[in-house]
Formats: structure tokens, sequence, C-alpha cells
């Protein structure tokens, strides 16, 4: 048999061989070590003895150690090279960003929240941040700076959500909570409460500006969604409920209007989601999105820069950009996601995460859709691959992670300062927008660890 061990590391080994017998008294296994090697007390006496003692527990502990941390390195590795194989030149130097995910560590870790983060919302033009909380407040910060800005007190219960939004030029923060109100703030004047929407019968869990709204009531509506399993739509220039939508048979979690303003994309405890045409007298579903078998939680309408990948994963050509609610995505309490047509048939099942999918948001580039769980990760789907997960951020939080919002995209053009864009969800373009509107590779997290995240090319 040939040797792997030169005869100077045998001799080595065979020493504390014979240290390590000898010191767990095993001195008969050790005296014949010692004869049938020829190492008598002349050549290994007790005080050489004595220096090889410990030496093979050492030698074999660091071994054991030094496995785990190549196995450790091996997955880090894998994992590494799997983000560089989805990825393309461009998106490896982080320039491009319709190809930009999410890489921890996040460039801010925003603390000050008493108790469990459950909202966030980008102002559409300044570098503000809402967050909602468990503990009663808002509180804004500038996401750029990593900085608390304010707090807002109000609300006499935990805030649920939080949007920004309203008419053109005079951009508003909403605020819903468990103490069954919407509460109105103005950000240009100090963030004071400048109206209250009394009305649903229990907590509100979702607000949203309706964007790019028509004739006299443009930018100036609002939709909600509540635990008395309605969604209502809202003027904030009279505080006034002018439409009810009932159809959902339970808790109504959540709320997504598309970018147009016509439809509303709402989630429930009742196990499906619908899609409502809010422009008729008396909004019905369009579409009722079933095969979730738990609670959704969250939902986000496509932009139209992911029709391509959609459509290609639904095996039918096309649509046209104009058509504002092709596809769209919710998450469950089932751990999963569904992406689905207008029609409300399932496109595809997203499975990985394992625990309630608390929040998913398309990337406004149109190949990722990205989401967030009790797992504590955010995963990124790429459409372009069949919705295969090309990414994890295994420490995106060390909680349950309750809410994920895409920065607004961009315009350049002076005269969309203080737009509506803010009402949008995902962050997706406006229909009036410019092509050249510029995508912002900014992501806001927030968690039950009590912290607000930013994750920031």
């Amino acid at each position: 048999m040939a040797h792997l061990l030169t005869p100077r590391q045998a001799e080595e080994l065979h020493r504390a061989l014979i240290a390590y017998l000898s010191a767990n008294n095993l001195t008969a296994t050790a005296t014949a070590l010692r004869q049938e090697l020829n190492l008598g007390e002349d050549v290994f006496d007790a005080a050489t003895a004595k220096k090889y003692e410990g030496l093979l527990e050492r030698k074999w502990t660091s071994v054991v150690r030094l496995q785990k941390k190549i196995m450790d390195l091996e997955a880090r590795n894998t994992t590494l090279q799997s983000e560089l194989d989805n990825a393309t030149p461009t998106s490896r130097q982080n320039k491009d960003p319709v190809n930009w995910l999410p890489k921890s560590p996040a460039r801010h870790t925003l603390q000050s929240h008493r108790k469990p983060v459950t909202c966030v919302a980008f102002h559409p033009v300044f570098s503000s941040l809402a967050s909602g909380s468990d503990d009663q407040t808002i509180k804004i910060w500038d996401w750029e700076l990593g900085e608390l800005e304010r707090t807002i007190k109000g609300h006499t219960k935990a805030v649920l959500d939080v949007d920004y939004g309203g008419p053109k030029g005079n951009t508003l923060l909403a605020s819903c909570s468990s103490d069954l109100t919407i509460k109105l703030w103005d950000p240009s004047d100090d963030y004071k409460n400048i109206r209250t929407l009394p009305g649903h019968d229990h907590s509100v869990s979702a607000v949203r500006f309706i964007p790019s709204g028509v004739g006299e009531s443009a930018g100036n509506l609002l939709v909600s969604a509540s635990r008395d399993k309605t969604l209502r739509i809202w003027d904030v220039s009279t505080g006034f409920c002018v439409k009810t939508l009932r159809g959902h048979a339970e808790w109504v979690r959540d709320v997504c209007p598309s970018i147009d303003g016509r439809f509303v994309l709402s989630t429930s405890d009742d196990y499906t989601s619908r899609l409502w045409d809010i422009t008729v007298a008396n909004p019905e579903p369009k579409a009722t999105f079933i095969g979730h078998e738990h609670v959704v939680l969250c939902c986000a309408i496509a932009p139209a820069a992911a029709y391509p990948h959609l459509a290609a994963m639904a095996g039918v050509k096309k649509p046209p950009a104009t058509s504002t609610v092709e596809f769209m995505a919710t998450g469950s309490r089932d751990k999963t996601i569904r992406l689905w047509d207008a029609r409300g048939t399932c496109i595809k099942v997203l499975v990985g995460h394992d625990n309630w999918v608390r929040g998913v948001v398309f990337h406004p580039g149109g190949k990722y859709l990205l989401s967030v769980a009790d797992d504590y990760t955010l995963r990124c789907w790429d459409l372009a691959q069949e919705g295969r997960c090309v990414k994890t951020v295994s420490d995106a939080h060390s909680h349950f992670v309750q809410c994920i919002r895409w920065a607004p995209s961009v315009v350049k053009d002076p005269a969309a300062n203080g737009a509506d864009g803010g009402g949008d969800a995902n962050g997706t373009l406006k229909p009036s927008a410019p092509p050249e509107a510029q995508i912002r590779c900014v992501i806001a997290t927030g968690s039950v660890d009590l912290n607000v995240r930013i994750f920031a090319n």
C-alpha cells in the first residue's frame, strides 16, 4: 500500500497515538505500540510524551472545523455561481437598472419603531420614505441619508398601511389603521393631518391612491380595503366615500390599482383575489382568481414591460402595452405566489418560500418579480426563465418580513413633479411618463424585527 505520510509525519502520528493512549490509561495498548515501533523509553521518554499530549485531539477537532468551513464556502460558491450564471454582462457591473436586483447587506437599516413595521411607501419625487407600525406611529425617513426626519402621531391603534399620491403638484400621504380610520397628511405643511375618513366598520388593512383619474377627480381618488369585507373608494378633496365594493366573503387584506386608475385588484381571507372595474356606477368583480389554499395576503399588477415574459409563460401572444391589467401576482399564507391572466387563469405557481408570503412587487424593468415572506427572506423570480427563483436574500431581516415597496421611477419632465406616481404600489411607469423615465434601483422592506431596510444600487 502506498504511504500517504512522509516518514517524519508518520513518526509524529505514532508518538501522538502513544501519548493519547497513555493519557487515557490505555497503557497495555500504548506499550504494545511502543514495542511494534521500537520506541523505547530511551527514545520516547515521559517528558517527550508530555509534549504530544492533546495533539491528536487538537488535530482531530481542527479537521472537523475545517470540513464545516469548506462545506459553508462551497455552498456560498454555488449561490454566487448561480447568480453569475443568471446575470447579464451589464448587470454584473450593476449598471443596467433593468437587471438590477437587491443584494445583502442593505444600504441602510432604519431603526426607531418600537413595535413591528407593517408598511412602507416612497414619496414620488423626494427622497422621503414613510413607514407605519404596530406602535401606532408613522415615521418619515430620508432613505438616501438613512436618517429619521419626523414621527407622526394621530392613529390610536396599529398603522396597517401608508401610501403617497394625490392631486398633481400636491402630493399627500394617506395612512390607515386598526382604529377604523384613514388619515390624510400634508407633507408640504409639516405633515399636518388635513382630513380623517371614517366609514369602515372594522380595521382598514390597505390604502392606495388611484393614479391618473379622469375629469374633475383627477388624482383625487383613494381606495381602501378593510376587515369589514368591503373596499371603499374615496374622494380625498371632499372626504366622501363615493363607492363601496362588496363581493369578498371575508377580510379584504390588500388592494392594488391599475396605472390608468380604471381597475383595482384585491385579496382576501376568503382565499380569492378579485379584479374590479371601478369606472362603472356599481362595480362588480370583472374576474375572480381562485386557487390559493389559504388567506391571500398581497397582490401586484404587472407592468407592461413584463408582458413579453408573462405572455410566453401563458403561451399566448404579447398583449398591447395599452392594456393595463393583463397579468397579476398574488401571495398567500399557503407559502406560494401565483401568476394570473386577466381572465382568472393561473399561469404559474411559484414555490420556494417556507412561510407566509407577505409582499410581492414587479421589477419595473419587467423581467423579475420580488417577494418577501415570514421565512425572513427576499426572493427574486426570473419571469424570463419560467418564474425560476434566481436570487434569495436570506438575511433580509432577522424576523418576519411584512412589506416591500419599489421606489417610483424618476420622470425627467419637470411637469410630472409631485404627480400621483406614488399611487402605484409597484413603482411602474405611468401612461403619461416619457419612455426615458429612469428606473430607481431602490427597495424598502419592513419587518417584525422593528427595522426598515433600504436596498439600493
